[in-house]
């Protein structure tokens, strides 16, 4: 398994020269700056890879190439946000660009949670997903129409209960963490904006995305194969549907069906066991069984759900890497058994990128204020416990 570590590219608060300390060999990256819907220019798809060489790192994923709300909803000017997105694969190949392009279909927000800096006992930080804290945005900061069928009785009551005892401080806290745009990016959305956006899904159900997201793979997977890339999904975070948004990438049934929508080599998984674990039944080692041969790269990171049933989804911390519900030993078990059939096979991708994904804030993490998730020291402890995992197994 090769070790990559994510960088926001020059914004990010993290160097190179940090990440190079870590160990990691590879960087995830992206032109985070390019506005979605545009082509990624040569000129800059090689100067990113240029500046992440010069450190004496090698640029192996792009996280992400964003498809647009457009495609998704096949509205407005999809149709040239698609024949940019498959100008930019031909751009990054030109470019002698990574090879792994990684993305996601999540309507309207990427991964959601409702605390960003949630105080742990040893002094550092986590996320967290709050249920309740979720149905108080939903239910009466965004007073979305029809939210309540989305919410049992008990969640409502606790919604209420709690609205009434939060300042308006915590309020805007509240729907900043929420609506704070996608990582990397400078977008942000105001509650305005978000009821824009669900307006545009009112008429999308579940099946109609899934038909949407297999259109999308028939016009960019052949060229993708052709090119020599390989794109991979990102799954649904939380995996639950929210907002009354449908949620498609979230069960190891829905990834099954995304491949066979398009059978490709080229037409891969982003394996995220943070996302994944947090449905109860969720099971690393037989996702892996199923749909390894897919796998083009792995992010490795642990959650904990809070006890109590899963209504409508549930409450969650971000954990440390190896103390959660999902039984991280027998995913890398699991992974490096998949290479081994890979490198049997005679494969050219025979060795799957990982990166620690998330990570608690520690010691200087304090101070420096990165982008939530992404912390150097929490990051580099998670990289350190899945290396030592690695190299016991092996």
């Amino acid at each position: 398994m090769r070790e990559t570590w994510r960088w926001f590219g020059p914004a990010d608060k993290i160097s190179l020269p940090e990440i190079r300390q870590t160990g990691a060999v590879g960087i995830v990256s992206a032109l985070h700056h390019v506005p979605v819907g545009q082509v990624w220019p040569v000129q800059e798809i090689t100067e990113r890879g240029a500046e992440i060489a010069a450190a004496g790192l090698s640029w192996d994923v792009i996280e992400s190439l964003p498809v647009s709300e457009a495609i998704k909803t096949q509205t407005g000017a999809w149709r040239d946000h698609l024949d940019a997105w498959r100008q930019s694969l031909r751009n990054i190949a030109v470019a002698d660009g990574p090879r792994v392009i990684c993305y996601n279909f999540m309507p309207i927000l990427d991964w959601t949670r409702t605390v960003l800096h949630s105080p742990l006992s040893h002094g550092g930080t986590a996320m967290r997903f709050d249920l309740t804290d979720f149905a108080v945005f939903d239910l009466h900061l965004l007073a979305r129409p029809g939210a309540a069928e989305g919410f049992p009785e008990p969640v409502r009551e606790a919604a209420a209960r709690r609205m009434g005892e939060i300042t308006d401080e915590q309020k805007a806290g509240l729907i900043a963490n929420i609506i704070a745009g996608l990582p990397g990016t400078d977008t942000s959305w105001s509650l305005d904006d978000v009821r824009a956006h669900l307006a545009t899904y009112a008429a999308i159900s579940p099946e109609r995305l899934r038909r949407h997201l297999a259109d999308f793979l028939a016009e960019v997977v052949p060229e993708a194969e052709r090119l020599g890339l390989r794109l991979c999904a990102h799954p649904d975070d939380p995996p639950y549907p929210l907002l009354g948004l449908p949620r498609i990438l979230s069960t190891l049934p829905d990834y099954q069906a995304m491949l066979a929508a398009v059978d490709s080599p080229a037409n891969g998984v982003t394996f995220c066991t943070g996302s994944l674990g947090v449905r109860p039944e969720f099971d690393p080692a037989e996702f892996i069984g199923a749909v390894g041969g897919r796998i083009h790269f792995a992010h490795l990171r642990n959650t904990r759900r809070h006890p109590g049933p899963v209504v409508p989804l549930p409450s969650f911390d971000e954990s440390d890497h190896l103390d959660g519900d999902t039984d991280m030993v027998s995913t890398i078990r699991a992974l490096l058994a998949e290479e081994v059939q890979r490198q049997s096979a005679g494969r050219a991708d025979a060795v799957i990128p990982f990166r620690p994904d998330h990570g608690h804030d520690l010691l200087s993490d304090l101070d420096r204020q990165a982008q939530p998730g992404y912390p150097l020291i929490g990051r580099l402890k998670g990289l350190a416990e899945l290396r030592g995992v690695i190299a016991a197994l092996r």
